[in-house]
């Protein structure tokens, strides 16, 4: 007979590999590779992290973040994601959706949206502590 131990929190999501990162990786522009592929959250991560670097303003990085952010939920979901859990900064395609999540809780904060950084650093720290300590350096 098997055991199920009914303690255990829910199995580590893993999302599949995202073609959109192997693009970046490569130097493509990611606004080039968003319009490949709108649905990725590493194409959504790579043009905000792009704006954050060329100066634009923290309202467009949020922009940028949240709908990287939106993209990954719908994607997470699709992976058996329940709305809670480890998405482990391991797994190499987690890290678009855990990159939005940093990008726009720092965007969040920058542009004074104190709950909605505190909810966002909470949710990345609850999903993987790994990513929350390479991203959020605080």
């Amino acid at each position: 007979m098997n055991h199920v131990d009914l303690m255990a929190g829910p199995p580590p999501t893993h999302l599949p590999v995202d073609p959109a990162a192997a693009e970046l990786a490569n130097g493509e522009d990611p606004a080039a590779v968003v319009r490949r592929h709108p649905a990725s959250p590493a194409a959504w991560a790579g043009l905000a992290e792009q704006a954050k670097s060329a100066g634009a303003d923290d309202v467009t990085v949020y922009a940028y973040s949240r709908v990287g952010y939106h993209r990954s939920l719908d994607m997470l979901r699709r992976n058996g994601w329940k709305g809670h859990g480890p998405v482990p900064w391991e797994h190499e395609p987690n890290r678009g959706f855990l990159e939005c999540l940093a990008m726009l809780a720092l965007a969040a904060r920058a542009i004074g949206e104190t709950p909605e950084w505190g909810r966002c650093s909470e949710f990345l720290r609850d999903s993987s502590q790994s990513a929350y300590d390479a991203l959020l350096h605080d």
